[in-house]
Parts: structure tokens; C-alpha cells; sequence
């Protein structure tokens, strides 16, 4: 069977009610796996659990997971409607959370917070099964600590991962619908592990390339990938089709909808991504595919965050391995780089993690003079913009003329033209770009 993989956000399976509706989306005779987060808000719960314990602070730690419980006490009540179902729920919770009270007797590391992590999308997942139980719907739970592995290199162990769920998968060949965790994983080492924030993305990515699935739908609470912010920009639109390197651009530079690492795993397998939204499941949503785009712009998305560095060096820019060096002092220190401009005695940089400034910064100020200017935002440009055609700079720059630009990027792609503002001009940069991009909406 070819299996279709479905995913399904925190905000899906955030309540009784939303976990009642996923039946709908769930069971007809499509074969497929369904890749399930944590419920909203437990993630972040769990962080704070994890931060009471390293401060040792137990009795803290105790009364947050005794908040979590109560929450899901209100969901298993709920939820089920035989007094069966509710005893099987009932028997979960204690499982989890006695499991969660034992980490407030001992010393606690990050091994074990990756394993309290763990919880929210194992609760999850769980549910959701015993619920279609007890509505006498098949379904088969796929433990994804049983085949999900990443390499030393923290990338997916494909070979690994396509073999060991073929396996789990074959133990129920005639199951035409399993259910499993989104986000967590192990690592090469065979400890609990997860593919960081936004990781059920990911694995759903996995598991399709994997599978070599038809297609891959991520569900959550928007229909589709917009051509700009909803929050900030009213008249905005879903945009029916992308690309591959279209989508991804967009992900990495700011559109919350689909996580930046789900796009390669199914490009390289040619594996179309879906956007759907579980509120209007009949929208068209966003299809993400080899397609042969069209010429122009299609959305505009913007990262906030972001630490502008300018190195100046008059005697150093122009010989030979002063770039090297610079680009050296980034890589030791683990923090990449997103846009770069250079002049004759200048180069700026972008970074969206100030972890290690202070060490960067100190490095930088050894062989050149340095200006960092902070609370900056990317807004990227998304389309097919060949070189090769004209206009395509001059419509963003002739949108923008009132607002103060501190660096531009153009031609490092075909799909994409980024600018960086203060991100006290954000908003309103995003609708100068709305009304001089998209004049028709």
C-alpha cells in the first residue's frame, strides 16, 4: 500500500473537542500515517518543568506537573464516553506523570529532560488511539522511538529510519492506518532525543520520504501559506501552488506554518507537501511541488530577532583570507550567518542567534572595527525572480522608498530578494510591500 502522511499540530489535538474532530479527517479509506505533536501548551509546560528541576527547585517542579495533570484530567474526562475509555485514560495519565514525579528525586541532566520532552507527543498519540478504541475504528500505535534516528551529525539516519518502519509497519500488514509521535527521536546513540522546536514537521517529512508517500498534508489552524503576515497585513491570501526552494525560503524567513527543515527530505524524494487547515478542511490550502513557477513575486514573509554585525577594515578587507577569517570566528562559534553585504571597506552580517555574541564580537574586534546594531527584521521577498529579467528589485526598492533599509540581498537566488529594517519599521514595511507587490487584493 502507498501510505499518505498526515500531520497534525499542537492547536489539532489541543482539546477533547479538536481530538474528536480529527476522527473526521482521519478515517476515511485513505491509507495513512498520522504524525501527531504534543498538545498546545505542553510543550512549554514541560520546558518549565525541566527549568524548575535544573534550579533544583522540586517543590516547584512538582506543583507545575500536578498543572499539566489537571489539564489533561479535563481532556480524558472529555474526551471518552464509556466508563472503559475513561479508566484506559485515567491509566495513561498515571503512567506519564508518575514517570514525570520520579525525575523530583534524583539529579536531573539534559538526557533526562529530552525524555520528559518526550511526553507530550507520547500522551498524544495515545489518546487519540484509545479514543478511535473505543469508537471501534482500527487504527495501530507506531512508537517512533522504534525506528526515528538521527546520525551523529544530528541529520536523519535514513537508512536506519526507512528499514525499522517498514519493520513496525509489517507487524500489522493489513493496518491501513497508524498512528505515531511527531518531533521526538533518538539520537546516535540510541538516548530519547527530538528534532527540536517545530519537529513533527520534520518527521513527517521523514516518514514520507521514507515511505515514498503520494503526498505529505501538514495540517494546522490557517489555510495554506499566505502571501504575507495575517496578524499584521488584513488582505492577505492563500497561495495555491510553490516550490520547493520557493516554500523553503519562505519557512526559513518567517512563515510559522511549516517549520524550515520539512521541505528537504520530501524534495529530495519528490514527494509533493500539502498545507491544509483543520478549521476549513474543504480549502484548497497550499501545495508545495516541483512545479515550473511562474515569473514574480508570491509572498513576503519576515524574520524578527536579528543581530546586524559590520566589520570595517580599510588595511584587512581587500587581502587575501581576511573574509576567511571572518567567516572562521562565525563557524567556531556555531552561529550561521542568514544575509551578507559587502562593500570595498566593509562587510555586514546577519545573525538570528546572539547566544555566542560576546565571544564573536570580542574575536571580530581583534582584527577589525565593529558595529552591531540589534532588534532588526529580514523581510524576504519570495518568487521566481530570475536574474536574467528586469524590474523585479526596482518594484521591491520603488515599494519601500519610505523606509530606512540597513542592508539589501539580491541575486544569491532566483527566489528571493531580502531586506533588513529595524524592526520598529516592520509592520509597516510589510504593507508598503503589500500594496506596491499585491495592488489587486
Amino acid at each position: 500500500m502507498n501510505f499518505f502522511v498526515f500531520k497534525f499540530g499542537g492547536t489539532s489535538v489541543g482539546t477533547a473537542l479538536r481530538i474528536k474532530e480529527l476522527v473526521k479527517l482521519t478515517t476515511d479509506p485513505l491509507p495513512k500515517v498520522v504524525v501527531l505533536s504534543a498538545m498546545s501548551g505542553t510543550t512549554n509546560a514541560l520546558i518549565g518543568i525541566c527549568e524548575s528541576l535544573y534550579r533544583k527547585e522540586q517543590e516547584q517542579a512538582v506543583t507545575k506537573i500536578a498543572d499539566l495533570l489537571s489539564v489533561y484530567e479535563k481532556v480524558v474526562a472529555e474526551l471518552y464516553e464509556t466508563e472503559e475509555g475513561r479508566l484506559r485514560g485515567k491509566e495513561l495519565l498515571t503512567h506519564h506523570f508518575q514517570y514525570l514525579q520520579a525525575f523530583t528525586q534524583d539529579l536531573f541532566t539534559s538526557n533526562e529532560e529530552k525524555a520528559i520532552l518526550a511526553q507530550g507527543e507520547l500522551l498524544s498519540t495515545a489518546l487519540f488511539h484509545f479514543y478511535l478504541t473505543e469508537k471501534k475504528i482500527p487504527s495501530v500505535l507506531l512508537p517512533a522511538l522504534n525506528f526515528m534516528r538521527m546520525d551523529a551529525k544530528e541529520e536523519p539516519d535514513m537508512t536506519y529510519i526507512e528499514k525499522y518502519l517498514k519493520a513496525e509497519m509489517a507487524n500489522s500488514a493489513e493496518a491501513r492506518l497508524f498512528i505515531t509521535q511527531g518531533y521526538i527521536c533518538r539520537n546516535a546513540f540510541g538516548e530519547i532525543d527530538n528534532l527540536k522546536r517545530g519537529g513533527s514537521d520534520y518527521s513527517a517529512s521523514i516518514i514520507g520520504a521514507a515511505l515514498q508517500s503520494p503526498e505529505i498534508q501538514i495540517w494546522t489552524d490557517i489555510d495554506g501559506m499566505h502571501n504575507n503576515d495575517p496578524r499584521i497585513v488584513s488582505n492577505t491570501h492563500p497561495v495555491s501552488k510553490l516550490s520547493f526552494d520557493e516554500a523553503a525560503e519562505l519557512a526559513y524567513f518567517g512563515a510559522k506554518i511549516l517549520h524550515p527543515t520539512c521541505i528537504l527530505p520530501a524534495q529530495k524524494k519528490n514527494i509533493p507537501v500539502r498545507l491544509k487547515n483543520t478549521m476549513q478542511p474543504d480549502a484548497e490550502g497550499t501545495l508545495i511541488d516541483h512545479i515550473d513557477s511562474r515569473d514574480g513575486v508570491k509572498a513576503i514573509a519576515a524574520k524578527d530577532g536579528i543581530t546586524a554585525i559590520s566589520i570595517k577594515s580599510a588595511r584587512m578587507l581587500l587581502a587575501y583570507g581576511f573574509l576567511r577569517a571572518v567567516f572562521e570566528i562565525f563557524e567556531r562559534h556555531k552561529t550561521p550567518i542568514d544575509m551578507i553585504t559587502t562593500s570595498e571597506v566593509a562587510v555586514s552580517v546577519t545573525i538570528d542567534s546572539a547566544k555566542h555574541l560576546p565571544q564573536i564580537l570580542s574575536e571580530l574586534e581583534q582584527i577589525a572595527q565593529v558595529e552591531v546594531d540589534r532588534e532588526q527584521t529580514i523581510i524576504c521577498i519570495v518568487g521566481h525572480l530570475p536574474k536574467e529579467t528586469a524590474g523585479f528589485a526596482c518594484q521591491v526598492m520603488q515599494a519601500l522608498k519610505s523606509i530606512p533599509l540597513r542592508m539589501v540581498s539580491y541575486g544569491g537566488s532566483a527566489n528571493n530578494i531580502s531586506v533588513l529594517v529595524s524592526s520598529k519599521h516592520k509592520n509597516e514595511a510589510l504593507l508598503a510591500l503589500n500594496k506596491g507587490l499585491f495592488p489587486t487584493y
